[in-house]
């Protein structure tokens, strides 16, 4: 496809009403949503796959982040060299991301710059070029990658706690592969697997900033004209019981640990009460266990609580890293911590700042049109529609201490899955 310098303006007028989010379904099954910010002079566009690791059989272990790489090197009509510099040529920014159960490819841009960006996303999304010797360089690129983040025990120490919370499943497995897979997948597996799932019903493509819904819908569609089908990939819920410890032994200077509980999936209303309890254990500053292992007891630099929520699973962790020495102390507060929460519940005063806090953080965390891109892109991908603030604030505010004291109680008696990376086995956390 030809680069275009077209602008894509919003436009508004007494004819024209200001929509902030507008959604269209083309005939091939692709949806289009976008978000209007006129005040600001970028558009971010982005192409969101509904296929990541999780959809990936034991074999291809790797392969959505392999793809992930391999679009940006070049499609049938451009290098890879020219995809960088045509947006590097007007300052822009383009990059990508593989989750487990999405890929994401995005580009950020002047408005002005927007055409040019839509068409260079459609062109590498439905026309990579595969050549072999780009196939080999970047397999070499990602076992490098591979090795780099073995290297990394804060971040290995999560994926150690997903395989022990989900044992035997996808969402256990590494978002990037193993060298096993990678060294062996073939150009023609990566080739089959592209045209499995990047099909137009199961991309989302959403854009935020100066751009007008309209235009792009219709340069979107000239793009897919002539491409169908495709679904979601089916999925299946984890069926094994999470793994009480697990360990990897490594010599290092900090002990690195996560305790992981199950918690509702990502279509549960309840992930709303979870998201409260989730920060009063370790969202902030001010929560529980940042003031009792930190401030307190001074045993760690770093310690937070986040959530995972899937399809059919979900789970609720914490991280800390602290000294070897230190680390059956930090276990012990972290499990005390949650089995209290558990059986007393939060405060008033605790829900109260939370609400506060997380309605603050969405506010705050939508100030470009990048992070507006991925709220819109995400939500439509993943829930099927794109909820308001407005609809966010109102579920947290209808939410009462005793509804989520009663989820916090169901949740989080569930038996704890503990992993740890650093010197020890599993008797000594045990």
């Amino acid at each position: 496809m030809t680069a275009a310098r077209a602008a894509i303006p919003a436009v508004a007028g007494p004819d024209r009403p200001r929509v902030t989010v507008r959604t269209t379904s083309l005939p091939e099954g692709l949806t289009i949503v976008t978000e209007r910010m006129p005040d600001v002079r970028s558009a971010s566009i982005g192409f969101w796959v509904g296929t990541g690791s999780v959809d990936e059989a034991p074999a291809q272990a790797g392969a959505s982040h392999f793809l992930e790489h391999l679009l940006f090197k070049g499609t049938e009509e451009r290098s890879a060299r020219s995809i960088a510099e045509a947006v590097d040529r007007v300052g822009g920014d383009m990059n990508a991301f593989t989750t487990k159960e999405y890929t994401t490819f995005y580009v950020r841009v002047l408005a002005e710059d927007a055409a040019m960006g839509a068409d260079l996303l459609s062109d590498i999304m439905w026309s990579p070029a595969f050549r072999s010797d780009e196939v080999e360089s970047e397999r070499q690129v990602i076992l490098e990658e591979i090795l780099m983040h073995a290297d990394e025990p804060a971040d290995l120490v999560h994926d150690v706690l997903a395989g022990a919370l989900f044992p035997d499943h996808p969402l256990g497995r590494e978002v990037i592969g193993d060298e096993s897979t990678i060294s062996v997948m073939s150009r023609e597996e990566i080739a089959a697997f592209h045209r499995e799932h990047y099909r137009p019903a199961n991309i989302v493509v959403a854009a935020a900033g100066l751009i007008d819904h309209d235009e792009l819908v219709d340069r979107i569609r000239s793009s897919v004209d002539g491409r169908s089908g495709g679904k979601a990939p089916e999925r299946r819920k984890p069926e094994r019981p999470s793994t009480r410890v697990q360990v990897m032994n490594r010599i290092t200077e900090q002990a690195h640990i996560a305790v992981g509980l199950p918690a509702p999936d990502r279509d549960d209303e309840e992930r709303h009460a979870m998201s409260i309890v989730e920060h009063v254990l370790g969202g902030g500053m001010s929560s529980r266990l940042f003031q009792s292992i930190r401030e307190e007891r001074g045993l760690a630099y770093s310690v937070y609580a986040y959530r995972l929520g899937f399809q059919g699973a979900g789970a609720l962790a914490v991280y800390a890293g602290t000294s070897p020495a230190n680390l059956r102390q930090v276990r012990d507060l972290i499990l005390e911590e949650i089995e209290r929460t558990a059986r007393k519940g939060i405060t008033a005063a605790e829900l109260d700042s939370a609400r506060s806090h997380i309605r603050g953080a969405m506010a705050l965390g939508l100030e470009d049109s990048g992070a507006r891109m991925s709220r819109i892109g995400h939500s439509q991908l993943v829930h099927g529609r794109v909820l308001s603030l407005d609809e966010i604030e109102a579920r947290l505010a209808a939410l009462s201490v005793d509804q989520i004291n009663d989820v916090a109680s169901r949740w989080l008696s569930s038996q704890p899955t503990v992993a740890c990376v650093g010197p020890f086995s599993e008797p000594d956390i045990r």
